[in-house]
């Protein structure tokens, strides 16, 4: 598959993390988008428990995270480094919007290995770091407040990555049986015998009431194991009447 394919060539390198619970959080963000390439730059802790807790089920891209000194290094034989800052920067390349960025980046994984660069938690990419890389990148967001925690921004670097690629579809919905026209216009029937037995509709002054209730479960588009359940249920209402009187 094209796509997945893509999303393989695509290294998330983590520069200076201070938390590990957020490398384990961006592991878990990776995994759960198809990305599994982690590189780290000189975590402050890791291997650690708190990493291995918070990946939750996506132990394997820690386990198979390669550590290294220097983010030179860690760029390794990368095509395209993408460095990602919420704060402006004077630098010669201008910062493109993540959406607008993905197809650019996704058509050099097409290929060759690419790198999403991030910085530490605190202070995120220096200018020297981001220097090394080729695009700056930016997740729009509230600029009273734009700031995103490590692992969300690696989250949503991942889904726009994935969303682009179109690597995954949501679930197809099951089949579903429509009620027949008979069905229905026997439910309505059997609606109206209840209601009549019920005393809630007067026969001798109906207005309307039918023809509501008509446009209501029209509205609602019945399958027939709904037809089914509601007359059901009528039935019930019915013997319990019955054994009253």
């Amino acid at each position: 598959m094209p796509a997945l394919d893509a999303l393989s060539r695509v290294r998330i390198v983590l520069s200076r993390t201070s938390h590990p619970g957020n490398i384990g959080s961006a592991a878990r963000a990776m995994k759960t988008m198809g990305i599994s390439q982690l590189r780290l730059v000189a975590p402050k802790s890791f291997p650690h428990e708190e990493a291995n807790a918070l990946a939750s089920g996506a132990l394997d891209v820690l386990e198979g995270s390669c550590v290294y000194e220097t983010l030179e290094e860690a760029l390794g034989d990368a095509v395209l480094a993408v460095g990602f800052s919420s704060r402006g920067r004077d630098l010669s390349h201008p910062p493109r919007a993540l959406r607008d960025a993905a197809p650019l980046i996704l058509a050099s994984a097409a290929a060759s290995p690419v790198a999403l660069v991030f910085g530490n938690e605190t202070f995120g990419l220096t200018n020297e770091e981001l220097a090394r890389c080729q695009m700056l990148a930016v997740i729009p967001a509230n600029p009273a407040y734009a700031s995103l925690n490590l692992a969300a921004a690696v989250q949503v670097a991942c889904y726009e990555l994935a969303t682009a690629a179109s690597a995954f579809t949501p679930p197809a919905e099951p089949e579903r049986t429509p009620a027949t026209v008979e069905e229905i216009e026997a439910f309505h029937a059997h609606l109206e015998r209840a209601m009549i037995a019920s005393g809630f509709l007067d026969p001798a002054m109906p207005k309307r009431l039918m023809e509501r209730m008509r446009r209501l479960f029209a509205r609602a588009g019945l399958e027939r194991e709904e037809v089914q359940f509601l007359r059901g249920m009528l039935a019930s209402f019915e013997k319990q009447a019955k054994s009253k009187t």
